[in-house]
């Protein structure tokens, strides 16, 4: 007998046998034993990617199962305790897990215990029609338990499946989306990007506030991650969320006395700080395959010595920054800053401005800064004037998504867009520059071995410091070449007609 395509219910409680059976009209339930229970944990990533994909993962002792809402149940072998997709072994859970983030770490969150049984249904001359995987979680919070029914149908036998799926269907949530939400902790999904609403009236003062309130939120929401080390992103979100609290406090002039702007600045970048070593060392690991693609077999060697001192290093910075975020002082210094916050910072001259016409005139007047600064720029324009201008991108791409819901989405776009691939010229240049002064400055650190490993290491590092030398010079001549389509009439005049609406209607 050939199988039929498979339906997957989701029924709330522990399904006992008495519930199931014995008769599903003229014909019997027959229920397998229980097989020996184990312990589960649901796997989800930082921002609920799977969650929001409506799919739930489930590692057992042996198994990694995912139910699906379109490919329904999927299970392969656990392997070892692996902490990102491409680290799993490659089967069906994994081609079906292909929109993770690959740089976002599978996390535990429900855990419990986990039984299975099987159910046939046959007829009365004993032949089966239609079969079942009941799978039954149980979590360890003592919240509700929950059953899994991996109903297979006969070919032949469609109508079995229907009837199997109505009996149990009157206790069951089969609802997309439903299925990891039923065990999943309480509280607000984690947003890197929130949506902040901004109406054109809205007070200046009450704006800044709110994202910055909304930001400082977003720090901490990865303190504990960055804390357990799960995944190089807890850090990169928690240091953009302070990055755009400094641009708001640096952007958004007369908003705040000025005393209580000077105040915040200082403890924003107090709170930036400690994070730039171990930064730098996440972007240096994880480009770790990028270099050895740069350079020849023959200088790898070279390679191996200095990603493994970088590793001691990334050890050491991750240890200074778990015991920095877990210290009193700096849980003081946030816990201040948000009451800080919440009572409202004194006001300055524009604080009561309606943030529309405010908001324009900002984004308008970092425009121009940005065009002036890249009409500058030429093959021999120092690195730090390219730096000042990814800078000046970097804020006018915050005001732009800060004040997103002020600007139809469609008419926004044509300038968002050539502005991002700007940025990544300019962030990739960057990128290239500060590699190789991190590099020289690494070798300069090194103490003499006094055998041939220091020639080896110098070898490859030279090696690597010219290959970034060259690319560094060849993305100078694409940021010149998008800026120039960036810097456009088109895209000129649209910037115009948005930002500097009193021009455009004149």
């Amino acid at each position: 007998m050939t199988t039929a395509p498979s339906t997957i219910l989701v029924l709330p409680g522990a399904l006992g046998d008495a519930g199931l059976g014995p008769r599903l009209g003229d014909w019997d339930i027959a229920i397998g034993a229980a097989e020996a229970e184990c312990g589960f944990a649901l796997l989800d990533d930082h921002l609920g990617t799977l969650r929001d994909a409506g799919q739930l993962l489930i590692r057992d002792d042996a198994a990694l199962t995912l139910l699906d809402p379109e490919r329904g149940m999927l299970t392969q072998d656990a392997g070892r305790a692996e902490r990102f997709v491409a680290d799993l072994d490659d089967g069906p859970v994994k081609a079906a897990l292909g929109h993770v983030p690959p740089l976002r770490s599978l996390l535990a969150g429900a855990s419990g215990r986990l039984g299975r049984r099987d159910l046939a249904v046959t007829d009365d001359e004993g032949k089966t029609r239609v079969r079942a995987r009941l799978t039954t979680l149980r979590p360890d919070d003592g919240g509700p338990a929950l059953t899994v029914a991996a109903l297979q149908g006969l070919r032949g036998y469609d109508g079995a499946l229907d009837r199997l799926r109505d009996h149990l269907q009157g206790a069951a949530d089969a609802a997309p989306g439903a299925w990891s939400r039923m065990l999943m902790p309480p509280g607000e999904p984690y947003v890197a990007k929130p949506d902040i609403p901004v109406a054109e009236d809205d007070p200046a003062w009450r704006v800044a506030t709110d994202i910055i309130a909304t930001y400082l939120d977003v720090a901490r929401r990865n303190e504990d991650g960055i804390i357990a080390d799960h995944d190089t992103e807890f850090l990169h979100d928690y240091r953009v969320a302070l990055r755009k609290v400094r641009s708001v406090l640096s952007l958004f002039r007369g908003v705040y006395a000025d005393d209580a702007t000077a105040g915040l600045k200082a403890a924003a970048s107090g709170l930036m700080a400690p994070t730039g070593r171990l930064r730098d060392l996440d972007v240096y690991l994880l480009a770790r395959e990028d270099y050895f693609a740069m350079l020849p077999a023959s200088l790898h060697e070279g390679l191996d010595l200095m990603f493994c001192a970088l590793e001691k290093d990334r050890r050491a910075a991750h240890r200074r920054m778990a015991r920095h975020l877990r210290a009193a002082p700096y849980r003081t210094q946030m816990t201040d800053l948000q009451a800080a916050l919440a009572a409202g910072p004194p006001k300055g001259p524009l604080a009561d401005d309606a943030v529309g016409d405010y908001a324009r005139g900002l984004i308008w007047k970092r425009y121009r800064k940005v065009c002036r600064i890249a009409r500058a720029i030429d093959a021999d324009t120092p690195d730090e004037q390219v730096h000042a201008l990814r800078i000046a991108c970097k804020k006018l791409r915050y005001l732009m998504e800060f004040f997103a819901p002020l600007v139809p989405a469609s008419a926004l776009k044509p300038v968002l867009k050539p502005l991002k691939r700007l940025q990544d010229n300019l962030g990739l240049f960057n990128d290239y520059s500060v590699q190789q002064d991190f590099l020289r400055d690494f070798m300069d650190r090194q103490a003499p071995s006094g055998d041939r490993r220091d020639l080896v290491l110098a070898q490859s590092i030279g090696a690597l410091i010219a290959v970034l030398h060259e690319r560094q010079r060849e993305e100078r001549a694409r940021i010149m070449e998008n800026f120039a389509r960036f810097d456009g009439p088109r895209i000129r005049e649209r910037a115009r007609s948005l930002f500097h609406r009193k021009e455009a209607q004149g």
